[in-house]
């Protein structure tokens, strides 16, 4: 599933897909997309990890803050684990900008909410059984 939303002069753009019960969720935008950190959820655990790849300067990217945003909208609707990859990358990127990010990534979290409501076509794994 793909969803787009465009603000302030720049789009984000949120593809998903689900890997059997795991989602794999993937957000680029900007006018140079990127990957600029990985975030994982275990549901089980309901544990959050990130990693942060290096950016300029001796910085890392910080892409995970709306990772973090999308991830609260969803994952009481998770069915599995969850992957994000995130990189949205605006030159010269103005604070009015940054604000609208949030906005953005709060309605792809609704629309992504809303579709991952409506998948059921899940399998259990069947395992071998212990002698």
């Amino acid at each position: 599933m793909e969803f787009s939303i465009s603000n302030t002069g720049y789009t984000i753009k949120l593809t998903a897909n689900f890997i059997n019960r795991d989602l794999n969720v993937a957000i680029t935008g900007g006018n140079v997309p990127h990957i600029g950190t990985v975030t994982t959820y275990d549901k089980e655990r309901e544990q959050k990890e990130v990693v942060r790849f290096p950016s300029h300067d001796g910085r890392f990217h910080k892409d995970d803050v709306l990772a973090d945003r999308l991830l609260e909208k969803i994952k009481d609707g998770l069915p599995g684990n969850c992957v994000i990859t995130t990189g949205v990358h605006v030159d010269h990127i103005t604070t009015e900008q940054i604000h609208a990010s949030f906005g953005m990534i709060d309605e792809l979290g609704e629309k992504l909410k809303s579709w991952i409501s409506i998948q059921d076509n899940f399998e259990d794994p069947i395992y071998h059984k212990k002698c």
